[in-house]
């Protein structure tokens, strides 16, 4: 496929071309130049008018609570998606998983149309739950990356070690998914913390997303909870809402941090200081968290981060820098080759509208996507030089 005289968001820092052509052979951009030279019987799309963005990467959803939006607003966090005894956990279990993989099915749907072409899930329910992620993903040809969890608790000071029922489920776990999305370093103690660590495949953790798991931490072990969550041994870290400039710098040495600034506000936990972990040399994505209390919109998601980090800070933020999170950071924090529009990377992208009453004039493309665009605007969401949803 070749496609011309598009606008691009280009290269991993997502630099503006006016107008370029991009062929893609066999799900993956081959080439991003002008004027490139079809092959022979080569299919082409005349694109002008539209611009070419990387497909969203949706760095951590938490989407088996579909069936349960808006169920526990206006809670305090730990009543509402506390893992233990929380009311999610409590819908979860009470209601029949049929149910639950159709409204995941219906959320999949949804973030294609609203141009997320990967999304990374800390799916709950063991390897059942894994296998019903599965199940309700037949159909819609978004990326998935899932990441399991046992569902097993212990208190942060325990010493015990993984029981041997629990190893067994935990290697059954890990047949199925790809890595670990580990609840929290309050709900676990060292020695699972350290057995989670040997894990071959992708580790993740929740750490600081709220002053009271940070006070609980050191209350109840002396330490830091984003300095026990290390001993995971995480490629990347969820939320750091309330991490301290030592925690980030410690953060600095895994890919990442994914930040939810949506879901901490609706929770009433506060706002990740992101500017922060950038100057602490962290690789900062974004998320959307709980479909429970947060819509799967990434649209949404770079507006609100964009506009509260330069109210905390008082100083301009490049949208850029805010777009890149939810494009390029994501594919870097997933080690995967997504995420951005370049020769050797999968052909995920979206063509957008740049005469979409809300976008033109476009003046600034950056700032436009990130603050003005919503699927309506969207054309076509490509996914593996597939059409996923639309049409060029």
């Amino acid at each position: 496929m070749l496609i011309r005289n598009a606008g691009i968001l280009a290269g991993p820092e997502l630099d503006y071309v006016p107008r370029a052509d991009v062929q893609v052979r066999d799900g993956v951009f081959a080439q991003v130049a002008p004027h490139i030279k079809p092959d022979p019987g080569e299919e082409q799309r005349d694109c002008s008018g539209l611009l070419m963005i990387p497909g969203f990467i949706n760095a951590h959803t938490h989407i088996g609570d579909s069936i349960a939006k808006d169920a526990a607003m206006s809670r305090p966090a730990d009543d509402s998606i506390h893992p233990v005894y929380g009311a999610k956990q409590k819908i979860l279990k009470n209601t029949h998983p049929g149910s639950l993989a159709e409204f995941m099915h219906a959320t999949c749907r949804l973030m294609v149309s609203k141009g997320i072409t990967t999304f990374v899930d800390f799916r709950e329910g063991g390897a059942d739950g894994v296998l019903l992620l599965r199940e309700a993903l037949k159909g819609v040809p978004i990326r998935a990356v899932i990441l399991g969890r046992l569902e097993y608790y212990m208190q942060a000071d325990s010493d015990a070690p993984l029981p041997e029922r629990q190893e067994a489920e935990l290697e059954l776990l890990l047949k199925g998914c790809d890595g670990l999305g580990i609840s929290g370093a309050n709900e676990n103690g060292r020695a699972v913390l350290e057995r989670y660590s040997q894990t071959a495949k992708l580790i993740s953790i929740h750490a600081a997303e709220s002053e009271q798991s940070m006070a609980a931490s050191v209350l109840k072990t002396g330490k830091s909870e984003v300095s026990r969550a290390l001993a995971a041994k995480p490629h990347f870290l969820i939320h750091m809402t309330h991490a301290s400039g030592a925690d980030m710098q410690a953060a600095s040495q895994t890919r990442g941090i994914v930040v939810c600034p949506r879901a901490n506000a609706s929770l009433a936990e506060g706002i990740p200081d992101i500017e922060a972990m950038w100057r602490a040399g962290c690789n900062v994505a974004l998320g959307t968290d709980n479909v429970m209390i947060n819509s799967p919109d990434m649209f949404r998601e770079m507006d609100f981060a964009w506009k509260v980090t330069m109210g905390m800070n008082k100083r301009p933020v490049s949208p850029r820098e805010i777009l890149k999170m939810a494009t390029v950071n994501g594919g870097r924090i997933l080690g995967k080759k997504t995420g951005m529009i370049a020769p050797g990377m999968d052909a995920d992208y979206v063509l957008l509208d740049r005469h979409a009453l809300e976008l033109e004039p476009v003046h600034s493309p950056h700032a436009a996507i990130v603050h003005r665009a919503t699927e309506s605007a969207i054309r076509a969401v490509i996914i593996g030089g597939e059409t996923a949803h639309g049409k060029i």
